[in-house]
């Protein structure tokens, strides 16, 4: 597959994840510390499989080392404050603020890295950050729509974090593979991950949580395809220009609503979200934006 469509499919699989995971931070998991408990877990298990499949090369340098751990502790801490805002707002508008980082990306990868745009490169990163934003809108009860919410400031900032990582993993790219990057990411997530919620009472909260196996079948499920995602993100950013590698991952918001929608008409009660026809006609513009910013990238 091309970068393009590898990048296309990483966005796929986020979507599905964001929708798992504001259905378990809103819906099953009695708090933030208790869903990223058992992710820890998981994540840890994974980086030490990982390890021994695929050791790092022997002749690797302790600043790549240290710029792959960077890497991973970036992304981690966007996910972070992703997960955070996840908990206060709905899905359909979180990700799409998140996912405005390519303009930080490309604005990075010009001096940092040497990559060159040409002028529709940077149309179709415009055009795509636009109709994330678009996305991001909502309505309140007279119909009318709102602006970003007050987390604005802290989901810019997760924004900023995940474009630095991406900015980091391309530097490293070109020195160990994407599994070697994927697991030491993985191991920095479940590092700060169980500090963070390795705690007596998180885990009497987990042993006494109701329907608590079902909840942990949908986070093992969760937990499958988060990996996925990333690996093929990190496997688009090694074979393409970051830039526009990350604008083509940020269109997950086209999957989140799209995925979000269905389920609205599956089982109303699986998210919080009420799309409304005049928010879901404007959504469909930016959508469309989205669609054809890529359709841009898929043409340089």
């Amino acid at each position: 597959m091309s970068w393009v469509n590898i990048a296309l499919l990483s966005a796929a699989v986020f979507g599905a994840v964001n929708i798992l995971d504001s259905h378990l931070l809103s819906k099953r998991m009695p708090g933030l510390r208790a869903f990223l408990l058992p992710i820890g877990i998981i994540h840890l298990i994974y980086s030490l499989v990982l390890f021994r499949l695929f050791p790092l090369p022997g002749d690797i340098g302790v600043g790549i080392l240290l710029a792959a751990v960077a890497s991973g502790m970036l992304r981690t801490a966007s996910v972070t404050i992703m997960l955070y805002t996840l908990k206060r707002e709905e899905v359909s508008r979180v990700v799409p603020v998140v996912y405005t980082y390519p303009i930080f990306v490309a604005i990075m990868a010009v001096p940092l890295l040497g990559e060159s745009l040409h002028y529709l490169g940077w149309l179709a990163i415009i055009i795509v950050v636009m109709g994330a934003v678009i996305l991001s809108s909502r309505q309140n009860q007279s119909g009318s729509t709102n602006r970003l919410s007050k987390s604005l400031f802290l989901l810019f900032g997760a924004s900023l974090l995940l474009a630095m990582a991406d900015i980091t993993s391309k530097y490293v790219l070109g020195y160990i593979s994407f599994w070697n990057l994927f697991w030491v990411s993985a191991l920095c997530m479940s590092t700060i991950f169980l500090l963070f919620s390795m705690r007596p009472h998180v885990l009497k909260q987990l042993i006494n949580m109701k329907q608590r196996n079902t909840a942990l079948a949908i986070m093992g499920l969760n937990e499958l395809l988060a990996p996925i995602a990333i690996l093929l993100s990190l496997w688009a950013i090694e074979r393409g220009p970051v830039s526009l590698v990350s604008t083509i991952v940020s269109s997950r918001p086209i999957f989140v609503v799209i995925f979000a929608l269905i389920l609205s008409r599956i089982s109303p009660t699986f998210l919080d979200w009420q799309p409304g026809r005049g928010l879901l006609a404007l959504r469909l513009i930016a959508i469309a934006m989205i669609v054809s910013g890529i359709t841009i990238i898929h043409l340089l």
